[in-house]
């Protein structure tokens, strides 16, 4: 509803009453007064007037202008009429340019401009679809006993009383399932609960780094990892790759920190030898770097046993080992972890805190539940059978669309692969016509950190059964065709 405010102002008021009436009015007063349209010293109508004016009740009129008058827009005096407060001219002139649309740039620090360059995180919007890596099948999931141990650790969390940010139930528990299936040395309180990985990097980042230390990471490589490093104010070089990961040999310069996926290299599957791991500790241990390990979906490991972790091998004690929940369960659950060198417990679990990166305590400990009972295993016992199908499944539905448009490089555990393309063809713009066409495709090329030696496609495997993989598949050759001409 529109009205003339004594000739001064329009007021446009929704038809709904009571509060709803009442914050209305405020709003519209409270930005005539900012804008200028009231000016200082004005008088506005008797509470009675301006009801009558607007068709609105008096205690509508009279609860904005109290509201005014208690903010300091409007002054209110017993027998007289509400009179515009008079406002400092900076708050006039910076409400007024708001107003107009015109505001200055804001200022960020520098922490933040770092991260703006930065190309990760890859935000997908939408239903997930092939090839998204990194997604576990959520379908798979056995939700109802998870639901269990959630509901438990949901009813008992009050009663628990823990200051404990990380949990010692969950501490040990998958301390325990560390050791097991991982080969890692720690003591519990060395095992770090946070909402990711990502938090895990980032903080770890924090710690280990100050601006201008010099950072190495793989090429192509994790970039979280690299934006993460880099936000640090840390000057990263991308290290190439040879058949056995990490290639170290021959380099000069002594790095402060040395960012590693030794397990399943990030993104090509490559398996780090054990000889190549001892050169890369020895190297380590005579130069004083700290090596950051991520061990993002090694759960799942489809030629023989899994290799044990590079932090169990470590006699320095310089190896913080990095993993998460969301590979061996579902993206959403949101739970990471890492085990920290002895020295970093106490500044780590400060840096948990001051930066709010904690996981809730009900999902720390229905997750400890999950872990001690045995479903965990036994779900990754499961997931692993399905997840080895599905990449063979993938290698051949590749190999029959596409042929030799592509080369696959089939990993020996994890949750994707590379198909890598020709010379001729630009993998950003084929990744693009994928996505255009329903199928997600990751360009390899982003993930080099420096000079491009490789251009591919990143396709996750685990989340889709076969009839999607073929689908998928299909679309994938018709585009490789299409831009090959043949």
């Amino acid at each position: 509803m529109r009205e003339a405010l004594s000739g001064l102002i329009d007021v446009e008021l929704p038809a709904q009453g009571g509060d709803t009436l009442a914050r209305s009015l405020y709003g519209e007063l409270r930005q005539a007064i900012l804008n200028g349209s009231l000016k200082p010293g004005r008088r506005l109508p008797s509470s009675r007037e301006l009801a009558r004016q607007l068709k609105v009740s008096r205690n509508t009129v009279t609860t904005a202008v109290h509201q005014l008058a208690m903010e300091g827009y409007l002054e209110i005096a017993q027998g007289r009429r509400p009179t515009v407060a008079a406002l400092r001219p900076t708050l006039l002139r910076s409400r007024s340019s708001a107003v107009s649309g015109v505001s200055a740039a804001p200022r960020t620090s520098r922490w933040a401009r770092r991260l703006q360059k930065a190309d990760w995180p890859i935000v997908e919007t939408g239903t997930p679809r092939a090839f998204q890596p990194g997604l576990a099948d959520i379908r798979e999931f056995p939700h109802d006993l998870w639901a269990r141990c959630f509901r438990r650790a949901a009813r008992i969390a009050p009663a628990r009383g823990s200051q404990n940010i990380n949990r010692p139930a969950l501490q040990s528990a998958l301390l325990r399932h560390l050791v097991e299936h991982r080969g890692v040395r720690a003591d519990a309180r060395q095992v770090m609960i946070l909402p990711t990985a990502q938090a895990a990097i980032e903080l770890i980042a924090r710690i280990v780094l100050d601006a201008g230390d010099l950072a190495w990471m793989e090429s192509p490589g994790y970039g979280g990892a690299r934006a993460a490093l880099e936000a640090a104010g840390a000057r990263v070089v991308g290290v190439p790759l040879d058949g056995s990961g990490l290639s170290i040999e021959g380099r000069g310069a002594n790095p402060r920190l040395i960012f590693v996926t030794p397990s399943h290299q990030y993104p090509t599957g490559r398996l780090m030898p054990i000889n190549r791991r001892h050169q890369l500790l020895s190297f380590a241990a005579a130069t004083g770097a700290t090596i950051a390990e991520d061990d993002y979906d090694s759960e799942f490991h489809y030629e023989g046993r899994p290799v044990a972790a590079l932090q169990g091998l470590d006699e320095g004690r310089r190896i913080f080992y990095v993993g998460t929940f969301s590979k061996s369960t579902f993206a959403d659950l949101r739970l990471g972890y890492a085990l920290v060198p002895e020295g970093y417990v106490e500044i780590f679990e400060k840096a948990q805190r001051h930066s709010g990166q904690i996981g809730a305590a009900p999902l720390q400990e229905a997750m400890a539940e999950f872990i001690a009972d045995g479903h965990l295993s036994a779900h990754i016992r499961k997931m692993a059978r399905i997840y080895r199908d599905r990449r063979n499944h993938l290698v051949r539905a590749l190999g029959a669309a596409a042929g030799d448009r592509l080369a696959v490089a089939q990993p020996s555990g994890g949750m994707q692969l590379v198909a890598y393309l020709g010379p001729r063809l630009d993998d950003c713009d084929v990744a693009a016509r994928l996505a255009a066409k329903g199928v997600t495709a990751r360009p390899l090329s982003p993930h080099f950190v420096g000079r491009v030696t490789g251009r591919g496609l990143f396709l996750g495997f685990a989340a889709w059964n076969e009839r999607e993989i073929e689908a998928g598949a299909e679309i994938i050759g018709r585009v490789l065709r299409e831009r090959s001409g043949r």
